[in-house]
């Protein structure tokens, strides 16, 4: 059982995308991939080849090995005391792939601190009990192990990952993320069109980018 944990940041913010948005939570950002190194010169043989987020290291802002959950949850709790006043202490593991570092003890050591936890994942992994938000955000060439929970977030368009492989699957609520990148904007009308033919999936943008946070 894993008692030393790596995360490339941790920091307070709002959550900027899917049904929570807006929420304030602490994002702690595992280190470590199974679908891509995180590093560049690999990036052509990655299964996701379109991540825009750096998970490799150890120095971000809040980032750092941390040797027990007891540690984790100090450095999150820290985090969440130093900024917020009041509400449900909120914590979002995510990556990377946030499932290989994640835990019963250190779900257990965030729930005796009255947190709830959600998780961002690919999929690939099954998810421990006891999380309270399980977000799904699928990628194609991958295998989703974790078919239900809260959310799915699908990054569109993948071309090998198209909506209607996934609307069956057991989540409360269905989304269409636009793919960030040169054809955003193209992107953006496409996420637009296809959520108006097929009500079922709900258009989520990236909030945090738009007002400046991370």
């Amino acid at each position: 059982m894993r008692t030393t944990y790596t995360a490339k940041e941790a920091y307070y913010t709002l959550q900027g995308e899917g049904a929570q948005t807006g929420r304030a939570a602490v994002f702690f950002r595992f280190t470590g991939c199974n679908l891509w190194t995180g590093l560049e010169r690999d990036r052509h043989k990655a299964t996701c080849q379109f991540c825009d987020t750096d998970f490799v290291g150890i120095n971000g802002e809040g980032g750092g090995k941390f040797k027990s959950p007891e540690a984790v949850a100090d450095h999150v709790q820290a985090i969440w005391e130093s900024r917020a006043s009041g509400g449900t202490p909120y914590v979002i593991c995510t990556g990377g792939e946030p499932l290989l570092q994640l835990n019963d003890p250190l779900i257990a050591e965030f729930h005796n601190r009255g947190f709830e936890i959600g998780v961002e994942t690919n999929g690939t992994i099954s998810a421990p009990e006891g999380l309270d938000w399980i977000c799904v955000s699928p990628k194609a060439n991958a295998k989703v192990l974790q078919t239900s929970g809260n959310e799915i977030k699908l990054v569109y368009p993948q071309v090998l990952a198209r909506p209607e492989k996934f609307i069956d699957m057991d989540f409360e609520h269905f989304f269409l993320q636009p793919m960030d990148g040169p054809e955003f904007a193209q992107n953006v009308e496409a996420t637009k069109e296809y959520c108006m033919k097929n009500p079922k999936w709900r258009l989520s943008l990236q909030t945090h980018k738009m007002i400046g946070l991370p």
